[in-house]
């Protein structure tokens, strides 16, 4: 329950730090999401070709059980 007081404190300050009213850092904002999007791409990149590696592995483990279950029986 604390956790997700704290969260919403958290939030909301972010939110008034964006605000022109608030701290105006929404420029700041801005600068930074340009700067570390294509860093977030590459990672999401990297994330999605282990994920297919490990897909095709799974894949290739499952068809040599089953032929091995093919030649129990």
């Amino acid at each position: 329950m604390k956790a997700l007081i704290i969260g919403f404190i958290v939030i909301a300050a972010a939110v008034v730090a964006c605000l022109p009213m608030g701290l105006g850092w929404w420029d700041e904002v801005l600068v930074f999401l340009r700067g570390c999007l294509p860093v977030l791409a590459a990672f999401i990149g990297l994330i999605a070709l282990f994920v297919g590696v490990m897909d095709i592995k799974d894949k290739i483990t499952a068809k040599k059980e089953e032929k091995a279950e093919a030649a129990k029986e």
